[in-house]
């Protein structure tokens, strides 16, 4: 009869409802069986192509889904097929090719909300900063209700250096999904910027992230492991991080995995992503399995941990970008801990203990974490020098006749008490100089904001100096310009910190009362600079202008500090990586006591 179906076409449509079924199950493999059977009977089937290439894009195999994705384009372009040939772009990590992609799924779709919002992923990616915005708020004209889109635009306005914007778009991201674990995550990370959000307010905003990450969630209380080692076996440790590769959490991982006796530890990675780079390159020999759980679900990738029989899963990230905490939610593993990519509670209960040390999280402060405290006996982070050989250089005030002080890191850890904070050394030391060095001082926008910042204090534009990004080595060199570094406050130089350090160039720090304000007296306790430590504001300015005031201490303080340095805990890999082998050891023993006592 006239427009019915052939035989085949009807076989076909079957396996595609079926396929489409397992697919929508994440019964992924069944899904994709069904769509290979589909492209044998009709090899130009867009929609099975096209299928094929999303659970490419899931398992992480990037290039296979974009060719299988590009076929269906070439058969019928769709908006929806540019739209996932976009993501998988994005993926992998090419920004401009998966801006290209979002901006032909507009021009064939030009309501398509969720394009326009990728799209400003993209352009974020790419440094496109105040494009990124534009395409947002495109997505909330269009859908005054997008939470997604309220979430991204605070993470862009968070690299605007925005931070009550952004602050008050995660706000408006939870209103709209209090459901959504992620804004949750992102307004914690942001309020570490806060001197004025007390501990207890963040832990019971972490609690609510809690709630989020772990509804419809039923964790595991059973495990594929058995709670007595082998003898002839080392300890499964699992990292989950988005960051293993040229990072501050890669830095400070290189030398430590170098140095892991793997008789004693063996280590399985789970990047959140598949980005990998040349400090990537240098550490994936030192594990055991290399797992991308980039694109899988939670419960996927949870179920993968589990099924690996990870005895100790670590959490690398924290609330920062890419992570992925909701995966701890399911307890695929039997012991949790959260080190060394955060600086605050993670807020899960499922994560049982937080690695630190004595300076970073003192006795006193236990009780702002959800975690149970496992102190590291040196510093709880070891430093990985750089590869790239820079010489420290003379102490440049000598030649130059006075004195400059230098921050190089996120120009949203200035923060007005900061600013003020400078602003006042810079005045007490009249000749003095202030060098600051940041990504986003590349943009315009950026210099003029905080040329006006130390204006509003008093502070002419003549004694400041700004720079952008630059390669690695470069960055490095630029310390040689630096005769003391000033850590800001309430959130200090972490890696900034060491490298200055690394570069001869000592740095003075304010005292905190949390974690996070800890991070750069940890690192100058281990390094022995103690004295560089201030108890107060005062004692800040004091300290900086007296340093600054004796060029002999400087310059010969500037020559021997990347020795001292090497010398120190901070650096001394083998000791780090012996003690971090015990404390992973010691969990996995307290785990297998609370389960034989809870047997008996």
């Amino acid at each position: 009869m006239a427009g019915s179906a052939t035989p085949d076409t009807t076989k076909i449509d079957a396996l595609l409802a079926s396929a489409l079924e397992h697919h929508r199950a994440d019964r992924l493999g069944e899904a994709e069986t069904l769509y290979r059977e589909i492209l044998e009977r009709e090899p130009r089937h867009a929609d099975a192509l096209h299928l094929l290439g999303l659970i490419g894009h899931q398992f992480g195999q990037y290039f296979q889904a974009s060719e299988l994705i590009m076929a269906a384009i070439a058969i019928r372009p769709q908006a929806i097929y540019y739209y996932n040939l976009g993501n998988v772009m994005q993926a992998n990590n090419r920004p401009a090719a998966a801006v290209e992609c979002f901006r032909q799924a507009i021009a064939l779709q030009p309501d398509y909300v969720d394009a326009y919002n990728n799209l400003g992923n993209a352009l974020r990616q790419q440094g496109d900063l105040t494009a990124a915005v534009e395409s947002f708020v495109k997505v909330i004209t269009l859908k005054q209700d997008h939470a997604q889109a309220y979430n991204n635009l605070g993470n862009t306005l968070m690299e605007l250096d925005e931070l009550d914007a952004a602050i008050e778009s995660y706000g408006a991201a939870i209103a709209l999904s209090p459901e959504l674990p992620v804004p949750r995550s992102n307004m914690l990370f942001a309020l570490n910027y806060r001197s004025d959000f007390a501990p207890q307010a963040y832990l019971e905003e972490a609690s609510r992230f809690d709630e989020a990450a772990t509804r419809g969630v039923t964790a595991w209380r059973d495990w594929l492991v058995q709670p007595a080692l082998p003898i002839d076996r080392p300890l499964r440790v699992g990292i989950v991080s988005g960051d293993l590769k040229q990072h501050p959490v890669g830095y400070f991982l290189e030398s430590v995995v170098k140095n892991l006796d793997m008789r004693r530890v063996a280590l399985y990675a789970y990047p959140a992503r598949d980005v990998e780079d040349v400090l990537t390159s240098r550490i994936k020999a030192r594990f055991a399995s290399w797992k991308c759980i980039g694109g899988m679900t939670d419960e996927a990738a949870a179920k993968m941990i589990r099924d690996d029989q990870i005895e100790v899963l670590i959490d690398a990230s924290g609330h920062t970008v890419h992570n992925r905490l909701a995966v701890f939610a399911w307890k695929p593993a039997p012991v949790q801990v959260t080190w060394p990519g955060y600086f605050a509670s993670t807020g899960l209960k499922a994560m049982d203990y937080i690695l630190a040390d004595r300076h970073v999280l003192p006795a006193s402060e236990a009780a702002h974490f959800t975690e149970t405290p496992w102190l590291l006996p040196d510093s709880y982070l070891c430093f990985t020098p750089p590869t790239e050989y820079v010489q420290v250089g003379e102490l440049p005030m000598v030649a130059n006749g006075y004195p400059t002080f230098g921050y190089f890191g996120k120009l949203a850890k200035i923060s007005e008490a900061t600013v003020a904070v400078w602003a006042r050394l810079l005045n007490a030391v009249p000749e003095s100089r202030l060098f600051l060095k940041a990504q986003h001082l590349d943009a315009p926008h950026a210099s003029e904001t905080m040329y006006a910042r130390f204006a509003s204090h008093g502070i002419d534009a003549s004694r400041l100096f700004f720079e952008g990004r630059s390669p690695r080595a470069a960055y490095l060199n630029a310390y040689r310009r630096v005769d003391i570094a000033l850590s800001p406050f309430p959130y200090p130089g972490g890696t900034t910190t060491a490298e200055a350090l690394w570069m001869g160039v000592p740095v003075v720090c304010l005292r905190g009362e949390r974690f996070l304000s800890h991070i750069c007296e940890s690192i100058l306790h281990s390094a022995g600079l103690s004295d560089w430590i201030a108890a107060s504001a005062d004692e800040y300015i004091a300290k900086a202008a007296s340093y600054a005031s004796n060029i002999e201490q400087l310059r010969v303080l500037r020559g021997q500090l990347r020795a001292q340095l090497l010398a120190s805990p901070l650096c001394d890999a083998a000791r780090f990586a012996q003690n971090l082998e015990d404390a992973l050891h010691g969990m996995w023993a307290s785990h297998v006591s609370k389960v034989t006592e809870s047997a008996r």
